[in-house]
């Protein structure tokens, strides 16, 4: 892929406001197709990036060249801001991200993480499958023992529009290795849920 294709997006406006009975060239909406190809470009700027290279630097942990101790405990990153575009709607959802893994041989920049969200939530999405695409990035990226990916998100479809349960969020939980087992990530959940009560 090459980005987003700007002139067909705005084409696509166009129509889509002439479909609704609106003027595109009226003030107000004659920049929106401009605008939307911009939004879009941005949203879904994920589509061209490999979510791994973001972990590509990782680094062997007990390597004193690094800096990085010796540990044979989890790393948690909790409450990763995100944004995603649902692709059943196209309309955003908006969170938090908490991802946790327990290092095997290495180690990676706790801002690798979220660039890894980013990229993986800038595409048309599921909340269900971008759970497990972190999931999975990390899993591959690096090798630990086990991982934990917990997302809380509210979905603006769910909120704007049909029953409209403005109050509502949907949790979504994503686990390999060691972290598959409920007993060995309560405490990692515990972790994450305090800081609801912080």
């Amino acid at each position: 892929m090459t980005g987003v294709d700007r002139a067909r997006i705005e084409a696509a406006v166009r129509e889509l406001i002439l479909a609704i009975g609106e003027d595109p060239a009226r003030p107000g909406l004659s920049r929106t197709p401009a605008r939307v190809a911009d939004a879009y470009a941005e949203f879904f700027g994920g589509l061209d990036v490999d979510p791994l290279d973001h972990l590509r630097d990782s680094v062997p942990i007990g390597s004193s060249d690094a800096g990085v101790p010796q540990t044979s405990d989890a790393v948690l990153l909790r409450s990763i801001d995100f944004r995603s575009v649902c692709e059943h709607h196209l309309l955003p959802f908006v969170g938090v991200v908490h991802i946790a893994y327990l290092p095997n041989e290495r180690v990676v920049g706790l801002g690798r993480l979220p660039a890894v969200v980013e990229t993986l939530a800038a595409r048309p999405q599921l909340q269900e499958r971008l759970t497990e695409e972190i999931a999975d990035a990390v899993q591959h990226g690096l090798d630990p023992r086990g991982v934990l990916v917990v997302m809380d998100a509210v979905h603006r479809c769910v909120v704007a529009r049909g029953s409209r349960h403005t109050s509502s969020s949907t949790v979504t939980i994503a686990s390999r290795g060691e972290l598959s087992d409920p007993v060995a990530r309560a405490e990692l959940m515990a972790l994450i849920g305090a800081e609801h009560h912080a």
